[in-house]
């Protein structure tokens, strides 16, 4: 998976910005596809067990592939913002959002506090890319008894010290679990096929 090794090396947010814009328009096919990544659908599936009513936010929104489960499990509205906006363009030609916009979950969000019912993401919560000190921000957007459904990757938890921040949010949360899952589906190839996820699931109080 040569991309998703350039993924996982990426360093800073403009890291992130060129690998993306190059890699959007293949990336369902080249990466998602090719690959039996079952993330979102997991990450979709997650969510709509909790019965939490929209609106709800897609968080590195990508191309839209968790939009696009949810969507597809009647969950609703759903807004998606992402770094690369050309991965954005891809989103919106699966026509399943209401709002996509460009944005740095580890800056400020184009959005009110409190504004989300329920706030999912897939792909985003690994190497290379964001950490747990984006929680902060999850938890200004969201509402008050908001569920918010992560699929983090599993040696990504470990090494950037998920835990911590759990520990340090707690007053602000309720109802944590976090199941391990597959990232990609039996019988993938290649040297991260058999990589695991654990999927974060915690409610804001």
């Amino acid at each position: 998976m040569t991309d998703l090794k350039g993924a996982y090396a990426l360093q800073t947010p403009e890291d992130s910005k060129r690998l993306y814009a190059d890699w959007a328009a293949t990336y369902d096919s080249s990466f998602a596809d090719a690959h039996g990544y079952v993330s979102p659908q997991a990450v979709a599936d997650a969510f709509a067990a909790k019965n939490c009513p929209g609106p709800v936010l897609d968080i590195g929104a990508g191309t839209g592939l968790v939009g696009v489960a949810l969507a597809h499990r009647n969950i609703g509205p759903i807004d998606g913002t992402d770094i690369a906006p050309e991965m954005l363009a891809e989103a919106a030609l699966k026509d399943v959002y209401d709002r996509l916009f460009e944005g740095n979950v580890l800056d400020r969000l184009d959005v009110d506090d409190a504004t989300y019912s329920g706030i999912v993401s897939a792909g985003t919560f690994t190497h290379g890319h964001v950490g747990p000190a984006a929680f902060d921000e999850l938890l200004r957007v969201a509402k008050p008894g908001a569920w918010l459904v992560l699929s983090v990757n599993a040696e990504h938890y470990v090494a950037d010290g998920f835990d911590a921040k759990l520990s340090d949010i707690a007053p602000k949360i309720a109802n944590v679990t976090m199941p391990k899952f597959r990232l990609y589906t039996s019988g993938s190839r290649g040297p991260n096929a058999d990589d695991m996820g654990l999927m974060l699931q915690f409610q804001k109080v």
